[in-house]
């Protein structure tokens, strides 16, 4: 792979990931988070992809042996492992610190390592389009991603962060089983949008975008209701338990 090849899928990678961060970070203007942190937290989403490729290849080779058709097992595995992981980076490296103070935070940032995550991904689905000289199929790859894929990780991402802000006052034992049921959540939609994607027929396809794109719409007005409550000084919980 040549030097240019890698700058073409690196910045191309990034961009819709950057897209999507702008609109996140402009719904929070006013109780912004520090550059400094959604930066870290893009990075160790970033990180977590070559964590995540040796394990969905054991995944691959455990459920699948010397078989080549991809079934449920394997996508279900997959998804188990890129969720558990971008939640780990966020928890080993975000979520203890001082700065995550509100229950949005933890929205936003599991939706930056998400992107983060998405980020690394594009560029490895970019390299090889952009080393066959394909200018147009590279842009149709970028784009396909940015609409379907790079939301994907947004979503299910922040099923974790909603588990999290919504049982933000709560006893850590609840706070621990709304972890674990936003991370069977996240892995449920990951699952269900690969499954579509990988279908033959543009029905399975259109559907896949529709999913997301229908669950990305109920999670953005989750958000509004989230800040509205945060920043209107209602109890987002006020569980003694």
């Amino acid at each position: 792979m040549t030097f240019t090849v890698f700058v073409y899928a690196f910045f191309g990678g990034l961009l819709p990931s950057f897209i999507w961060l702008y609109f996140l970070l402009k719904e929070d203007t006013k109780h912004h988070e520090p550059k400094k942190l959604i930066a870290l937290a893009f990075i160790a989403g970033m990180i977590a992809v070559p964590l995540a490729l040796p394990l969905e290849q054991y995944a691959k080779m455990y459920f699948l042996g010397d078989g080549q058709n991809i079934t449920l097992q394997v996508l279900a595995a997959w998804a188990l492992i890129e969720e558990l992981l971008k939640y780990a980076v966020a928890a080993a490296v975000i979520l203890w610190r001082p700065s995550v103070d509100e229950a949005p935070d933890y929205v936003i940032y599991m939706i930056t390592v998400a992107l983060g995550f998405a980020a690394a991904e594009n560029m490895l689905f970019l390299i090889t389009p952009i080393m066959q000289g394909g200018t147009a199929s590279s842009i149709f790859t970028g784009d396909i991603r940015f609409l379907g894929s790079t939301l994907l990780h947004v979503v299910a991402s922040a099923s974790i962060g909603f588990a999290l802000a919504f049982s933000d006052k709560s006893h850590p034992a609840v706070r621990i089983t709304a972890a674990a049921f936003g991370l069977i959540l996240a892995t449920a939609l990951h699952t269900v949008f690969n499954a579509l994607i990988i279908s033959e027929g543009a029905s399975a396809t259109f559907s896949a975008f529709l999913f997301v794109w229908v669950v990305a719409v109920v999670f953005f007005a989750a958000f509004e209701v989230l800040k509205y409550f945060q920043y209107n000084t209602i109890p987002l919980n006020t569980s003694n338990y």
